[in-house]
Parts: C-alpha cells; structure tokens; sequence
C-alpha cells in the first residue's frame, strides 16, 4: 500500500505533467494570456463547483466559511500565478519561462521554513540543487536573449506558485475545489477588463475547452493535493518535470526537435528527484510531525 509521501509525489509528478502542456496550448491559441486566462477560468469556475458538490458535499459558501483565511489566500495566490504565467508565455521565450519555473523548489522551501517553520532536509536541498541544474542544462542554448517583461511575470508566476504550495501544506484540510473556485473568480475578476473573450477564432475556444475543463483544473488539483502528503519543499521539487514535459510536447507538436543538452539535462532532472526521493522513509508520522492519520481527504472522518 502507497504510504502518504509517495502519494504526495505521484500526484505532484502527474500535476506537473497536465500543467506542462499550458504553453503549448498558449502558443496554439495565437492570443493574449489576458483572453486565454479569463477563457480558462470562466470554464473552471462551473466545473470546480459541481466537483466540490459532488465529492465535498454541502454547500460550497459553507465549505468557504469553514476556512475563510486559507481559501482567500490560496485563492489570491493561484489567481494570480495563473494570470501572470499564460501572460508571460505570450512575452517571452519557453525555454526562459520554463528556467525560472525551476527556481519553485527552492521558493518553497525557504516560503515554508520562514512562514511555516517547515524544514527541509540536506537531502532534499542536494536533489533541488541536482534538478535545477539539470533544468539549466536544458535550456542554456536560450538564456541570454530574455524579454525582460515576460520573465518578470514568469517570477512573479512562480513565486506565487511556491508561496501557494507552502499555505495549502499549512491548511491540509480545507476544500480544494472551493479553494480552486475561489482562483478562478479571482482571475475572472482581473482579466475580465484587459480580455476580449467574444472575438476570437475557433481555435481560441477549442484551446480554452481543453484547458479549463481537463489539463488545467485536473493539473492544479492534483498539485494543491499533494501538500496533504508530503512536505512543500518535496512537491515543489517536481516542478522541473514541467520543464522536461514543455520540451517534449513541443517536439510533438511543433516538430521541435529537442538537441543533445536536453536529453542530458533530463537525465540529470530525473537523477536529482530519484536521489530525493528515492526508498526514503516518512516514519509513522507525516512531513512536519504531523500523523499520517491527520492528512484525511476533505469530508473525512
């Protein structure tokens, strides 16, 4: 039987692997990221409603009341990662969103021992420094020709993202899809004036449907899950697999073929996460201290 840790690391490896493929539909859709986020969200909100009714149960005003601070927050944080990462993937290149993407790990960390007191221990802080090292290999072909307002929204996307993983570690328990719902309303309410939903081609749509019924929504509620398990730092630190998984999908879809660095620095990704997390042992207690039997699902008993 899968213990609590490895849970929370299959469910941020495969949150990791949905949410690579924004980009791609980014760059699919040839509009702005204010349009494709307002698209993306006005789809998710409906959709993370009827899950929170169905799996939650109750009322989802209620479910908010229960942990107003941490829903708002988690909430702002998301809404605004969401925002400012489609943005800067219409600013500048991938391959430079993608490398600050890999600074996450190191984010959440220090976001989780300062705000939090959660540690992070030597082996993990090998295994970040292993992957993003790998993630630097991969993409050094392109750093040196940055757009400099892209990749100031790409930081400021991750350093939401980071903060965002370290607040859902400290309110385990609260609705995740309320939590979701409440990003979507947010980012709704910020790029409703800066978009222009009703003019757009057909592809615009069919891109918005993918992502704000299936990648986005499944992507981000497998990643805001997975601080239930294990500690930030350990979840943050599958964030390069977006990095390897945008190179392979633009092979895919745009026959970019990748050159021999990228298969280097993947090795080198998948060696640091097999390094920090390979035959380890969480004990009897979950991360932080906190007993396995306390990280239930949302509704349990």
């Amino acid at each position: 039987m899968i213990d609590d840790r490895r849970r929370g690391w299959a469910l941020a490896a495969l949150g990791m692997l949905l949410v690579s493929t924004d980009t791609i539909f980014v760059r699919w859709s040839e509009t702005d990221g204010w349009t494709i986020a307002f698209l993306v969200a006005a789809l998710g909100l409906p959709l993370q409603l009827a899950l929170q009714r169905r799996f939650d149960g109750g009322h989802p005003i209620r479910r908010f009341r229960q942990s107003p601070r941490g829903l708002l927050t988690v909430g702002l944080l998301s809404g605004l990662s969401q925002i400012t990462f489609l943005s800067s993937a219409t600013h500048t290149e991938v391959a430079n969103v993608v490398v600050i993407v890999a600074a996450s790990p190191i984010m959440a960390a220090v976001g989780g021992g300062l705000l939090f007191g959660e540690r992070t221990s030597r082996r993990v802080w090998i295994a970040i420094g292993v992957t993003i090292s790998g993630v630097v290999v991969v993409v050094s072909a392109s750093i040196g020709s940055p757009n400099l307002r892209g990749d100031l929204l790409a930081l400021s996307a991750v350093l939401a993202f980071s903060l965002n993983i370290s607040v859902w570690r400290h309110y385990r328990d609260q609705s995740r899809f309320v939590g979701l719902a409440v990003a979507a309303l947010v980012t709704i309410v910020v790029s409703g004036p800066f978009a222009s939903p009703f003019d757009q081609e057909p592809r615009v749509y069919l891109v918005a449907l993918a992502m704000g019924l299936v990648f986005n929504p499944l992507g981000r509620l497998c990643h805001t899950t997975a601080p239930r398990y294990a500690p930030s730092s350990e979840v943050a630190l599958f964030s390069p697999v977006e990095t390897l998984a945008a190179t392979i999908w633009a092979w895919w879809a745009f026959a970019e073929q990748p050159p021999a660095r990228t298969f280097v620095g993947g090795t080198i990704i998948l060696a640091g996460l097999v390094y920090g997390t390979w035959q380890r042992s969480p004990g009897p207690q979950g991360a932080s201290g906190t007993p396995s039997s306390s990280l239930r699902a949302d509704g349990g008993t």
